[in-house]
């Protein structure tokens, strides 16, 4: 096992905690965030570990643009899936419900900026792309026993 993978597995441990989970939840997104702009863009606090994006989504009551910071898995054709885990909290991201109201969004993916639309999968399409989600961040799908609940997961694909 490489030390990249041994270092997922290890956050990916500390994170299905729930105490460290609630720590870090209300601290990582608003860093990562921060790091985003003051870079330039250039960097995200979760790229070195995993593939991550920063989604450009707009407000659904508000209509105002909002990013947030991602975990991302991209695909070979050059669109990516995203979980609306929200860190096993009992309530799906509200950039989840934007992404459902307003689908055509942005993603700023490798210093690139993309146009996409978002698709949220069907409860047929989740089950069959959970396997994958997991082979890069094991035991993902625990954060639904947490939730309780079914989490969102959409496809981005490049418009």
């Amino acid at each position: 096992m490489d030390d990249m993978n041994r270092t997922v597995r290890a956050m990916t441990a500390a994170l299905m905690r729930s105490p460290v989970r609630h720590v870090l939840r209300p601290v990582i997104t608003p860093v990562d965030r921060a790091l985003f702009r003051v870079s330039g863009g250039r960097w995200k606090l979760s790229a070195p570990m995993i593939p991550s994006l920063v989604l450009f989504v707009t407000g659904a009551k508000s209509g105002i643009r909002r990013e947030i910071p991602l975990m991302c898995f991209p695909q070979h054709d050059g669109s990516w899936f995203i979980a609306g885990s929200n860190f096993g909290s009992e309530r799906h991201p509200a950039w989840s419900t934007n992404l459902i109201a307003n689908p055509d969004a942005e993603v700023h993916y490798r210093r690139s900026l993309q146009p996409v639309r978002a698709r949220l999968l069907s409860a047929q399409e989740r089950e069959a792309v959970w396997p994958e989600l997991e082979v890069q961040w094991p035991h993902y799908r625990d954060y639904e026993k947490t939730a309780h609940r079914d989490i969102r997961i959409f496809h981005l694909e490049p418009r």
